[in-house]
């Protein structure tokens, strides 16, 4: 089993637990070493379902302290800003463009091969049976946040990837871009990864810019796509009124 599709399994084992009640509501999650050997996988691994779980608002990592199980509720703890998937990418653009510029300073050989893992999974098409290519993608960008070496980074990282997939209007903008775009979506964090593996900053920020921009326009065009397509079937529709108010 690829190490992608071995951290969901290993953070929907975690979120059982939880759920369970084998760890309530702030209890402290036992530590990386001894869940993985629980559930005999690496530690790394642990560390990318608990970043997962921590996106999906289940856990909070707090550095040097441990992970800790948050309350959830029928509304959002945090909350969520109401924001468009324009407003989303251009804030990406800037925070993710500086979190691949810092990685290049820490970032080790080991962690280039995750990604470049990740990246594979990212070039096969998304459908709605096999979602692999988004979770790696989104383990992708969490893992850079992670790399940069700045927990704030992380976790607006973090925030960006909940607001992308818990607002409805945000979730479905990018639904319509990258189900189709597989191999597109697997060259561009192509050049991200290859800016890391050099260790260049300035390449690592202006791969990740390009990444956003690029996306940016194919979101203006998908919409532009549904507001034409909309006003085709209301003329339609309205064609079909006028005409049978003349035949009467």
């Amino acid at each position: 089993m690829s190490e992608a599709r071995l951290y969901q399994t290993i953070a929907r084992e975690i979120r059982g637990m939880i759920e369970s009640g084998e760890y309530p509501v702030g209890a402290r999650l036992p530590g990386e070493r001894e869940l993985a050997e629980r559930f005999n996988v690496s530690r790394v691994t642990i560390r990318e379902a608990e970043i997962a779980l921590e996106a999906q608002g289940l856990i909070a990592i707090k550095t040097g302290s441990g992970v800790y199980v948050l309350a959830r509720s029928g509304t959002d703890p945090v909350g969520l800003p109401n924001v468009t998937a324009f407003e989303l990418t251009a804030a990406r653009a800037v925070i993710e463009a500086e979190a691949a510029a810092l990685a290049c300073a820490h970032i080790t050989d080991a962690q280039i091969d995750e990604l470049e893992d990740l990246i594979v999974s990212m070039s096969r098409p998304m459908n709605g049976a096999d979602m692999e290519g988004e979770d790696a993608d989104k383990a992708f960008h969490l893992g850079i946040a992670r790399i940069s070496g700045n927990p704030v980074i992380e976790y607006m990282v973090q925030m960006i990837w909940r607001m992308r997939n818990e607002l409805p209007k945000v979730r479905r903008v990018y639904a319509g871009v990258c189900k189709d775009d597989a191999q597109a979506r697997a060259d561009e964090h192509g050049a991200i990864l290859s800016a890391l593996r050099d260790r260049d900053p300035l390449a690592a920020r202006t791969a990740m810019r390009e990444h956003f921009h690029r996306l940016f326009e194919a979101m203006l065009e998908a919409v532009e796509t549904e507001a034409v397509t909309e006003i085709r079937q209301r003329t339609a529709r309205d064609r079909e009124r006028f005409l049978a108010a003349t035949r009467t």
